[in-house]
C-alpha cells in the first residue's frame, strides 16, 4: 500500500504527466454529463418504463453498453462514438482494397490528416443514416415520440445528434493529442464501466440474501478479468539474429534494442466479435420484424446455444480472415532482410515470409478460441442465472476493450515516470500494452 501511494505521489510530481491526466479527467466528465442530456420533446418516463422492464435484445444492450446509458435513456449522445468507430472500420477495409486509399495511408503525416477528414465526413454520413433510424425504430417502439411531433422537431433532432457525436469525436481526440490514452477507445471504456455499478446493483437486488451466490460471481467475474489480460498480453516472441557489420578491420555485431520478433496470440483484437456479431444480429432485428421461420429460431434467442454456436464458429473464420488480412508476413520478411536480420535457421526473404505465415497460423488458433468462449461467456452466465445485464460483462467486446484500453493507458503513465527516472506503477515489472509493433487491432 505504501509503494502505491509513493507511485501516486510521483505522478502527481510530474508536472506534465499531472497536467495531461486532469485533462483527460475534465473530457471524459464533460462527455458523462452531456450522455444525461435527454433530446428535446421525448418522453422519458416511457422509455424509464421500458428500460425496467429489461430486454433480450442484443444490439440494444450492447449499444446501451458502449455509450453508458446514453442509448437506451434518448440523450443526446445515443449514438455515441460508435459512427467514428463504424466510419474508421470502414476506410480501414477500403485502405486494403482500394488503391487509392492505400497509398493515402502510406503519405505519411499528409496522408494520415486526409484520411482523418475523410473518417470525420463519413462520421457526419453515418450519423446522418443513424439518427432517424435510432427515433423511427427505438425511440417509436417505445411510445416516448413528443405529441407535437412535426417535420421541424426530425430536423431539430437529427441534427443535435449529429453534432453530439462530433462533439464527441472532438473530445476524443483532444484526449489523444493533450491527454493520456487513446481518446475513443478510453470514451468507450468510461461508457462500459459507467453501466457496471448499475448492473452489479441489478445482480445484488434478484438474489437478496444469496451471499454466496454474490460472491462466486464476483470471483468467476475476476477470473475472466485476469485470463484476458493474460491472453491480450500474450506473445510468442521469434528469436532474431542480426548480420555483422564491419568497423575497420573488426566484424561488429549489431545490438539493437529489439532482439525477438513479437507475434501476438490474440493480433486481431476485439474486430472478429464486431464483424460476427454484426453479421448475426442484423438478420436477427429483421427476422424479428418479419416474424417466424426457422432462422428465427436459429437467430431469435441470443442466450440459446444455437445462436452462440453460430457466432462462435463465424468468429472463428472472422478471426483467421482479419489476421491474414492485417499481417502480411512478405512485408515483415522483407522489412527483416533490408534491416539485416534473419530468424536463426531460416533463410531471409521467401522462407522467412512462409514460416511467419505458418506461424502466425498456428498461434491464430488458440487466439480465435479465445475469443469465441470469450464471446459466448455472456450467454453461459445468463443460463447460469445472472441477471443479463450483469451477464454483458462476463465477456464479448466489453472485457476486451476494458482490459486493453487500461493497459494502454498504464503503460503510457508507466513510459512518463521511467523518462523521468521515477519509479514504475509496479515494482519489479513493466506495464505491456497492446500498442507494440505486432498489434494491429482496430481498438
Amino acid at each position: 500500500m505504501k509503494r502505491f501511494i509513493s507511485n501516486l505521489k510521483n505522478i502527481w510530481k510530474v508536472e506534465e504527466l499531472r497536467n495531461r491526466i486532469l485533462l483527460t479527467l475534465g473530457l471524459i466528465a464533460i462527455y458523462r454529463l452531456a450522455s444525461f442530456i435527454i433530446i428535446p420533446g421525448v418522453n422519458y418516463t416511457k422509455l424509464s418504463e421500458a428500460a425496467s422492464q429489461g430486454s433480450d435484445n442484443v444490439i440494444e444492450d450492447l449499444l446501451s453498453l458502449f455509450s453508458g446509458g446514453g442509448f437506451t435513456n434518448a440523450s443526446i449522445m445515443a449514438l455515441g462514438i460508435m459512427p467514428y468507430i463504424s466510419a474508421s472500420i470502414i476506410m480501414q477495409l477500403l485502405g486494403m482494397a482500394v488503391p487509392a486509399v492505400q497509398k493515402m495511408q502510406n503519405e505519411g503525416e499528409s496522408g494520415r490528416k486526409r484520411m482523418n477528414n475523410y473518417t470525420r465526413i463519413l462520421t457526419i454520413i453515418i450519423c446522418a443514416l443513424q439518427a432517424p433510424s435510432y427515433i423511427a425504430l427505438y425511440v417509436r417502439s417505445k411510445g416516448a415520440m413528443p405529441v407535437d411531433e412535426d417535420t421541424f422537431w426530425w430536423i431539430q433532432t437529427i441534427t443535435v445528434m449529429i453534432a453530439s457525436s462530433m462533439f464527441a469525436v472532438w473530445i476524443g481526440e483532444r484526449i489523444t493529442d493533450r491527454g493520456i490514452g487513446n481518446g475513443i477507445s478510453l470514451l468507450i471504456t468510461v461508457g462500459i464501466l459507467a453501466r457496471l455499478p448499475e448492473s452489479f446493483m441489478a445482480e445484488i437486488g434478484t438474489n437478496q440474501g444469496n451471499l454466496i451466490k454474490i460472491f462466486l460471481e464476483i470471483v468467476a467475474f475476476f477470473l475472466v478479468v485476469l485470463v484476458t489480460v493474460l491472453i491480450v498480453q500474450g506473445v510468442r516472441r521469434v528469436p532474431l539474429n542480426t548480420a555483422k557489420r564491419v568497423v575497420g578491420a573488426r566484424a561488429v555485431e549489431e545490438n539493437g534494442a529489439r532482439n525477438y520478433l513479437p507475434i501476438k496470440v490474440n493480433a486481431a483484437g476485439v474486430m472478429p466479435i464486431i464483424f460476427a456479431q454484426a453479421i448475426v444480429t442484423i438478420p436477427m432485428m429483421i427476422v424479428g420484424n418479419t416474424g417466424g421461420g426457422k432462422l428465427q429460431q436459429i437467430l431469435g434467442d441470443p442466450y440459446g446455444w444455437s445462436y452462440n454456436i453460430l457466432l462462435a464458429v463465424l468468429i472463428i473464420v472472422f478471426t483467421y480472415f482479419y489476421t491474414a488480412i492485417m499481417i502480411n508476413p512478405k512485408k515483415i520478411a522483407d522489412d527483416l532482410k533490408r534491416s539485416g536480420a534473419f530468424i536463426p535457421g531460416v533463410k531471409p526473404g521467401d522462407e522467412t515470409a512462409e514460416y511467419i505465415d505458418s506461424l502466425v497460423s498456428r498461434i491464430t488458433l488458440p487466439g480465435s478460441v479465445f475469443l469465441a468462449l470469450i464471446a459466448i461467456l455472456p450467454a453461459v452466465a445468463k443460463i447460469a442465472g445472472v441477471n443479463s445485464q450483469f451477464a454483458m460483462f462476463f465477456g464479448g467486446t466489453s472485457v476486451l476493450i476494458m482490459v486493453g484500453v487500461v493497459l494502454d493507458t498504464l503503460q503510457q503513465i508507466e513510459s512518463y515516470l521511467l523518462n523521468r527516472q521515477m519509479d514504475g506503477l509496479m515494482e519489479g515489472s513493466r506495464i505491456k500494452g497492446r500498442r507494440s509493433a505486432n498489434e494491429l487491432s482496430g481498438f
